[in-house]
C-alpha cells in the first residue's frame, strides 16, 4: 500500500539527467522513521548507478545514499527516535536479520541487503534515495546525528566517511605508528586522509599530478605528497607503507603502487571501478601483500564515524549547492572539479 506522495529528482535513462520527478513512498510500518530529508551528499557512485554503468538499473532512479533529514513521523514500535531528531541514511535500508553477518554487525555483506536506491524492499516496493523531499527507513538502519554535527558536515559521512573508516578501524590502538598511503584525494580520499591523521597514522596522500598538493600537505594536514607518475619519487617510497587505501573510483593499475607495501602490506580498495583491476601475482607473493575489498561500513560503524567525528573535532571540505544544481554538478565531479564533496541542500531547493 503507497504512503504519502513526494517528489524527487530522477534520472529516466542512462543518460544519467535528473530532472523533477513525483512518487509515493510506501506506507509507514510500526519500526519505521519517515525523514524530511535536508542534506544529500553527491557519491561517484550515484554517477555510476544513474548511468547504468553498475548494478543494472531500473528507470525513472532517484539516487542519493548520504541522507540527512529531521524525523517527522515514527511507527508505533519505533524506540530509537522521535519526532525532531536530526537523523542519517547512508547506502542501506534493510537486511535479513538472520544470517551471520547480520547478527555480527557486518549487514552489508548480508546476500539480502537493501540498497537503498534501485533496490526492491521487502514488501515488493522499489526503493528511492535522497534526492528527495521525504524518505521512509526502518529504524535499524538510521542513525542519530550529533547534535554538535552540523547536518551539511554530516552528510557526506553516511558513505564516504564510514567507507574510510571501516577497512582503517582495524587499526586503533597500534603500539606503533602506521604508515598509511591514501591513492586518490577525491570525496572519500580527503576523507580517509583526515580519518587516518584523527587516528594517529603517519599518512602519505598519493596522486597522478602535483595540484592538490598544498591543499593536502596544508589543509588536510597530510604527512607526505607522492606524485605517482614521478619514478624517482615513487623508489624513494618503496617497502615503506603498512597500507593504501584505494579510493579511486575508475580504472587504474593497481600494480604500480603495490611495490609501496612494507612485507605484509595491504591495499583497501573501496572505490567502486566499472572496471576490472589489474595486478600481477609476484607483486603480492614477494611482500606477502595483501588487496581488499571494503563495502562502505555497518549501521553499527556508520554511528561510530559520526560520533568520532564529533570527538576529534574534524570538518571536511565541502559545497553545497541547490538541487537545480545538480547536473551541473555531476559533471564537476567527473571532471575532479570539487573540494572535495556536492552537498545538495535538498530542503532549501525548489523541487518542482
Amino acid at each position: 500500500m503507497e504512503g504519502r506522495k513526494v517528489t524527487g529528482w530522477a534520472a529516466r535513462d542512462s543518460s544519467g539527467f535528473l530532472s523533477p520527478y513525483s512518487f509515493h513512498l510506501r506506507k509507514t510500518g510500526p519500526e519505521d522513521v519517515v525523514l524530511k530529508v535536508l542534506f544529500c551528499g553527491v557519491d561517484h557512485t550515484d554517477l555510476h548507478q544513474i548511468r547504468n554503468e553498475i548494478h543494472s538499473t531500473t528507470y525513472p532512479l532517484v539516487p542519493g545514499h548520504e541522507v540527512v533529514g529531521k524525523v517527522i513521523e515514527v511507527g508505533v514500535e519505533v524506540a530509537k527516535f522521535g519526532v525532531g531528531d536530526t537523523v542519517g541514511v547512508g547506502c542501506m535500508v534493510g537486511s535479513c536479520g538472520e544470517c551471520l553477518c547480520c547478527k555480527t554487525n557486518r549487514e552489508q555483506y548480508c546476500s539480502n541487503m537493501v540498497f537503498t536506491y534501485n533496490a526492491i524492499y521487502k514488501d515488493g516496493s522499489f526503493t528511492q534515495g535522497g534526492f528527495s523531499s521525504a524518505m521512509v527507513v526502518h529504524q535499524n538502519y538510521v542513525v542519530k546525528i550529533p547534535e554538535k554535527l552540523s547536518p551539511e558536515q554530516a552528510a557526506p559521512l553516511l558513505c564516504a566517511g564510514v567507507t574510510a573508516y571501516s577497512p582503517l578501524k582495524q587499526f586503533i590502538g597500534s603500539k606503533k605508528v602506521i604508515k598509511a598511503g591514501v591513492l586518490g584525494l577525491g570525496g572519500v580520499g580527503h576523507l580517509g586522509v583526515l580519518i587516518a591523521k584523527a587516528m594517529g597514522h603517519h599518512v602519505t596522500v598519493i596522486s597522478s599530478s602535483n595540484s592538490k598538493r598544498e591543499e593536502a600537505l596544508t589543509h588536510l594536514g597530510a604527512d607526505h605528497f607522492l606524485v605517482s607518475s614521478n619514478s624517482t619519487e615513487m623508489n624513494k617510497l618503496k617497502n615503506t607503507l603498512d597500507y593504501i587505501l584505494d579510493t579511486v573510483p575508475v580504472k587504474h593499475q593497481l600494480q604500480d603502487y603495490l611495490p609501496l607495501l612494507g612485507v605484509e602490506g595491504k591495499i583497501f580498495v573501496v572505490g567502486a571501478v566499472p572496471e576490472p583491476l589489474q595486478f600481477s601475482a609476484s607483486g603480492l607473493i614477494l611482500g606477502k601483500a595483501s588487496i581488499s575489498g571494503s563495502f562502505i561500513g555497518s549501521i553499527q560503524e556508520t554511528q561510530e564515524i559520526v560520533e568520532f567525528w564529533v570527538e576529534k573535532g574534524l570538518k571536511m571540505m565541502i559545497e553545497v549547492v541547490k538541487m537545480d544544481y545538480v547536473n551541473k554538478a555531476f559533471e564537476r565531479m567527473e571532471k575532479n572539479d570539487v573540494r572535495y564533496r556536492f552537498v545538495v541542500d535538498v530542503a532549501g531547493s525548489n523541487l518542482e
